[in-house]
Parts: structure tokens; C-alpha cells; sequence
């Protein structure tokens, strides 16, 4: 009899060292599928690349991924954001990477770019990854998600996108009733706080520099333009974000590198893995509410 309960508790503990908790810790086998998510006429389209564990029959919770380069360059395959949502569809989520227009492509996005062509740049991105997220609703017995939880993410002009769709943009695209379960933006800012407020406000993971010379980490001049340059505008960062949900009560993870730079803004894709997990199992998932503040030296 002793001998049983012996083995009992080495094979209970056995399986409970192995024991893996859904969205958080699953390693699941990823498949990867290349959508048109739409067309503009019969030359120019967009695609998404869409990754997905294998063997889940039931609706999933959406991440979309939404590449940098400036609105002028980058890709939605680079080996950056593949193993980054190959990471996060192992973890159970479905994984959506798209690519948009590149308007910025001839004009560059400096000092001497004309303020408004940047903000039409904003409002694009914004469009387009609408129109991602309404095909991919549209198409719920391909794709399998739960439209109830989406969540937008990037990184530089991606993490722009983003948040300006998520707090400023008015999509008229999206259905009215359509609303986001998060956003997460890697060095990204917003040209005004005064649309966020209890209504709109929703969990919000940024990561951030504090010495990010491009897209400020509080409040200052996009790539620190002067006031009398063509490009001059004032963008609001992670850290006058994450004030802005403290101060309403809001659930927020901010994750500062004490004196990062803008290169720092990729680097969450890999080296993050875990905190980005936390946020979306606890806070969108399971809507914990909470006010999550991490910093770590460069």
C-alpha cells in the first residue's frame, strides 16, 4: 500500500509539472495560411499572413499584428513578426499579420514631411487594419475567432496605427457595435488624449523607451521636430497614455526601458513573450483591471 501512494504522488506530480494552462503556458503545433483581405481594384490588394494552433475546433481569441517602417517600408513577414506570432499561436491565440498601404513611401516621415500627409498616414494605416479586422469577421467559418476579442498590436508606425485607431480614429468601416478587447503598442504615441475617456478606454499594454529620440515616451514633438518645421506635431507617448487610464481607473500595463531608444521597439516581440501573455490572459481574458507598471534598465 505504501508503495502505491508513492507512485500515486509521483505520477499526480509528474502530470501536474506538465499540466499547461490555455492562452498562458500551451505550446501547441502552429499552421500558417496567406489571405486577400482586400482588394482595391483588380491590381492593388492587401494580404494577411494568419497563424493558427493546430487541432482547436473552437473560436479564438485575435491578435493582429501591424508591422513599423515609417508608413514607407517593412514587411508583415520578417522574421521578427513571424516568430513572434508563431510564439503567440503557440500559446493558443490566432495570430493575424497584415500588410497596408505604404503612403509615406516617397515622402518620408521627418521634420519635413507636412504634418496632415502624417496624420493622412495615421488615418490609412487605421483604415486598412479595419478592413483586416471586418474581413476576418466576415469570414468567421474560415478564420474561427472570437469577435468579442480582438486585440491590435504594433510596433513603431505600427504601434502609431494602432493606438490611433483604438483612441482617436472614428472607423467607418468596423460595425457601430464592434469594439476592441485591447490594444498593445510597442513605441507608439497619439496626436490628442481627449478621446479617451470610461467609455472608450480599454486594456492598454504599452512598451516604451524613455529616451525614444523618434516617437516620445511622454509628451514632445514627433521625431522632436521644431515648432516651425513642416512636421511639427505633438505626440502624446506611452507614459501620458498609461496617465491618462490611471486617472480614469483603467486597466493598463505600461513597460519602460530606462533609457531605451527607439531601437528598443521591436525588442518586445521576442524578449517579452511572457509580459505581453500576462497582459492578454489577465487583463483582456479574464478582465482583471489592474495597473501594471515595469521598468527595466537599458
Amino acid at each position: 500500500m505504501k508503495y502505491r501512494i508513492i507512485a500515486f504522488l509521483i505520477v499526480f506530480g509528474f502530470q501536474s509539472a506538465y499540466a499547461q494552462t490555455e492562452y498562458l503556458d500551451s505550446l501547441y503545433t502552429v499552421e500558417k495560411t496567406t489571405h486577400t483581405y482586400h482588394k482595391f481594384n483588380r491590381k492593388d490588394s492587401l494580404q494577411l499572413d494568419f497563424y493558427r494552433p493546430q487541432g482547436v475546433d473552437k473560436d479564438l481569441p485575435l491578435l493582429l499584428y501591424i508591422h513599423g517602417g515609417g508608413f514607407s517600408g517593412g514587411e508583415r513577414d520578417d522574421a521578427n513578426t513571424q516568430q513572434f506570432a508563431n510564439a503567440m499561436a503557440a500559446k493558443g491565440y490566432a495570430v493575424a499579420s497584415i500588410s497596408y498601404r505604404l503612403i509615406m513611401k516617397k515622402k518620408g516621415f521627418g521634420c519635413d514631411t507636412k504634418t496632415k500627409d502624417k496624420i493622412e498616414a495615421f488615418d490609412t494605416a487605421a483604415d486598412d487594419i479595419s478592413y483586416a479586422i471586418k474581413h476576418i469577421i466576415k469570414n468567421k467559418s474560415t478564420f474561427h475567432i472570437d469577435e468579442d476579442k480582438v486585440v491590435i498590436s504594433g510596433t513603431s508606425a505600427g504601434a502609431e496605427a494602432v493606438l490611433h485607431l483604438a483612441y482617436v480614429y472614428e472607423s467607418k468601416i468596423l460595425p457601430k457595435k464592434f469594439k476592441l478587447a485591447g490594444v498593445i503598442g510597442m513605441a507608439g504615441a497619439i496626436i490628442s488624449l481627449d478621446q479617451i475617456d470610461a467609455e472608450k478606454a480599454i486594456p492598454t499594454q504599452l512598451f516604451h523607451g524613455t529616451n525614444d529620440n523618434l516617437v516620445p515616451y511622454h509628451i514632445a514633438a514627433h521625431h522632436y521636430c521644431s515648432p516651425d518645421a513642416k512636421g511639427y506635431m505633438i505626440l502624446h507617448g506611452s507614459r501620458a497614455i498609461a496617465d491618462r487610464l490611471k486617472g480614469l481607473g483603467k486597466s493598463y500595463f505600461l513597460f519602460s526601458v530606462n533609457g531605451g531608444t527607439h531601437s528598443w521597439s521591436g525588442i518586445p516581440m521576442s524578449r517579452c513573450i511572457m509580459e505581453v501573455t500576462d497582459f492578454l490572459y489577465n487583463d483582456v481574458l479574464n478582465n482583471a483591471k489592474r495597473q501594471t507598471e515595469r521598468t527595466i534598465g537599458f
